[in-house]
């Protein structure tokens, strides 16, 4: 079927619109009518990170929409399903078994190969393969075809516009607290990088009665909305971070995490932690971070990487959405709307921190 996506065609171009054929569903999939999609760095990261010989490429993999069809072998998901969208896994190795999905040994092939795993294109323009199938959707696009795993069916109460990025931002951000470093109420939280997997963050250590919640960010906005949410603002630019993180932590915070993937500040948040603190690492940056090994080890000391946020999505995303409907996570406060063809100034308001999560509607 043909179909309008936003296409990249290169890391230095703006994104276009422009008419795909999208295939027909196989026995495992499914075919949703796309509502909205979330604007992610993990796409910005990926367009910028292709070469432009690679060819045309449909990213997103925060969507969410409404099912249309489905295949003759896919239970649990019906057409007029009401579903959010969020990254594959293939639920057969030992990762998966163990409650690992996020780590699972196939989800390169699964999520970044841009074709089935069969290796068959799911999106073709002029008869050439386009690169697409991203986390198992490629939601910059009017349908998309996906599978069971990443299929997740809500009530149809639900805004799906805001609700779109709990299949990636909103959870990995919430999944590191709630599911990696589980913080208690006497707890001191400091999230590094107030974009919308930080504010994620933050909500969700609200959400289970953190004391002391701190945001470390440059932007004054995004600042003031910390500290609406309850959170004590640090400024980056005039403030040693590290000293004033623990004159308010009374020597040291109990957890840190990190959104910004910047090797200074990743230090920053190992530095502020008190004895036997844990420091959890969600963005994408440089590869490599220089550690001191000393105030690690000889302060008990934890820092470990995080992948959208340790969850398995059929039962996070629907405890994230319990949350809200509790009004303990109210993520829509950080959602911002723009219509699909706006792709490139919703690129452009959230790299000024303009906004805090940019949501692309059709």
């Amino acid at each position: 079927m043909q179909v309008t996506a936003a296409v990249s065609r290169g890391p230095d171009s703006p994104f276009t619109l422009e008419k795909v054929e999208l295939d027909e569903p196989r026995a495992d999939e499914v075919l949703v009518r796309v509502v909205a999609t979330g604007l992610c760095h993990t796409d910005l990261f990926t367009k910028a990170a292709l070469p432009r010989a690679l060819g045309a490429a449909v990213l997103g993999h925060e969507g969410a929409g409404i099912v249309v069809d489905v295949g003759s072998r896919v239970s649990g998901v019906v057409p007029g399903d009401h579903v959010i969208l969020s990254y594959r896994h293939c639920g057969d190795c030992d990762q998966c078994r163990s409650a690992g999905p996020a780590y699972c040994v196939d989800a390169h092939r699964l999520n970044s190969s841009g074709r089935r795993a069969d290796g068959s294109a799911t999106v073709t323009q002029n008869g050439e393969p386009v690169r697409a199938a991203f986390f198992g959707q490629s939601s910059f696009a009017e349908h998309v075809l996906a599978t069971a795993d990443n299929v997740v069916v809500v009530d149809r109460s639900v805004d799906l516009a805001a609700a779109a990025p709990l299949g990636c931002g909103f959870q990995t951000g919430a999944g590191a607290v709630l599911n990696v470093l589980r913080p208690g109420s006497d707890s001191s939280v400091v999230v590094f990088g107030a974009g919308s997997v930080g504010f994620a963050a933050l909500l969700a250590a609200r959400s289970v009665g953190v004391a002391t919640l701190l945001a470390v960010d440059p932007v004054p906005a995004r600042r003031a909305l910390a500290e609406e949410f309850g959170a004590v603002a640090i400024d980056p630019g005039s403030q040693d971070v590290v000293a004033a993180i623990r004159a308010a932590t009374g020597g040291g915070a109990t957890h840190t995490l990190d959104t910004t993937g910047i090797p200074a500040v990743i230090g920053q948040a190992l530095s502020c932690l008190r004895a036997r603190g844990s420091a959890v690492v969600v963005g994408l940056g440089a590869p490599e971070v220089t550690v001191n090994i000393q105030d690690l080890m000889l302060n008990g000391k934890t820092l470990r990487g995080c992948v959208e946020g340790d969850s398995s999505v059929q039962q996070f995303i629907p405890q994230l959405l319990a949350l809200h409907a509790d009004g303990k996570f109210p993520y829509d406060r950080l959602v911002t709307e723009y219509r699909f063809d706006d792709i490139n100034r919703a690129v452009a308001d959230q790299a000024a921190g303009t906004v805090i999560k940019p949501v692309l509607v059709w």
